[in-house]
C-alpha cells in the first residue's frame, strides 16, 4: 500500500532556479514543462515536512491544504522564476494549473486525519504517495484534457497501475538509459494516438541519496514498507514523470 513509485524524495530534474521553462503560454510544451515542475514542487513540500507527518509524539502537523499549496506555490517561483497564480485562467496553461494546485489542496484535506495522528510513527505519506494521489484527482479534475503520471523503468516500479506504456517504455531506453543523454533533459514529441495528436513529455529524475535507505542496498533486503531494495546508487535513473496532452 505505501509503494506507488518511489518512496521518498527524487532529485528534482526540473528546471533549476533561474532557468526559464519552454515559452509560448498555452502551448502543449509550455503547459507540460510547468506541470512537471509544479508537482515536483508540490512532492519537496512533503518530502521537506516527512519527519513533522511521522512523529507519533505530535498532534497537529499544521499542513492543511494552505500551507501545502502556499509552500508549493513559493517553490514553484523559486525553480521557475514565475509566479503560477498570475497565469490567466482563461488560458490552458492557467486553467490546469489552477486544477493541478486544487488537486494538491484536495489531497491534503483528505490526508489531515492520517497525518495528524498521534501514537502512530511511519504514516505511509510519503512523496511518492503523495504525487499519485494528486495525479489522480488532477485526472479527474480535467478529464479528457491532460494527465500526469510517475513511472520508472519497468524494474523499479512497485506499483503495477504506474508501469510505463510503450511510448515511456522505449523514451526511458532509447533515451534517458543512453550514456550520452544530457542528464535531467526531458523528452516530446506530439504522437497519434487513437487518431488524434498527442503531445507527450518524459522528465527523468534521479535518486538522491535519500532515496537509498528503501532503494539502495543490500540488494533484495527489505525496506521499511517490506518491498525489496532494488539496489540502486545516487544519481541513477530511478523515475520519469510522464505528461500527457490532448490536443483540440
Amino acid at each position: 500500500m505505501f509503494g506507488s513509485i518511489l518512496l521518498v524524495a527524487l532529485m528534482g530534474a526540473g528546471p533549476a532556479p533561474g532557468t526559464s521553462l519552454p515559452t509560448g503560454d498555452g502551448s502543449a510544451e509550455a503547459v507540460a514543462a510547468r506541470l512537471s515542475a509544479m508537482l515536483q514542487a508540490a512532492r519537496s513540500v512533503i518530502s521537506k515536512h516527512q519527519t513533522d507527518i511521522n512523529d507519533p509524539a505530535k498532534g497537529d502537523k499544521h499542513l492543511d491544504a494552505a500551507t501545502v499549496v502556499g509552500e508549493a506555490i513559493a517553490a514553484y517561483k523559486a525553480k521557475t522564476g514565475e509566479d503560477p497564480t498570475a497565469y490567466d485562467p482563461a488560458t490552458r496553461q492557467g486553467r490546469l494549473i489552477g486544477a493541478q494546485l486544487e488537486a494538491i489542496a484536495e489531497v491534503m484535506d483528505e490526508a489531515q486525519s492520517s497525518i495528524n495522528q498521534e501514537g502512530v510513527g511511519f504514516k505511509g505519506f510519503i512523496p511518492a504517495t503523495f504525487a499519485r494521489l494528486v495525479n489522480e484527482t488532477f485526472a479527474r479534475r480535467v478529464v479528457g484534457e491532460a494527465t500526469v503520471k510517475v513511472t520508472a523503468p519497468l524494474d523499479l516500479v512497485r506499483n503495477r497501475k504506474a508501469r510505463p506504456d510503450e511510448w515511456e517504455t522505449a523514451v526511458i531506453a532509447e533515451r534517458f538509459l543512453a550514456e550520452d543523454w544530457p542528464r535531467g533533459t526531458p523528452f516530446s514529441e506530439t504522437v497519434t494516438e487513437g487518431g488524434a495528436a498527442t503531445f507527450r513529455m518524459a522528465v527523468p529524475e534521479y535518486y538522491a541519496a535519500s532515496c537509498l535507505s528503501c532503494h539502495g542496498g543490500p540488494k533484495g533486503s527489505t525496506d521499511i514498507t517490506g518491498y525489496p531494495r532494488e539496489g540502486a546508487a545516487e544519481a541513477d535513473l530511478g523515475g520519469v514523470i510522464s505528461v500527457i496532452i490532448n490536443e483540440p
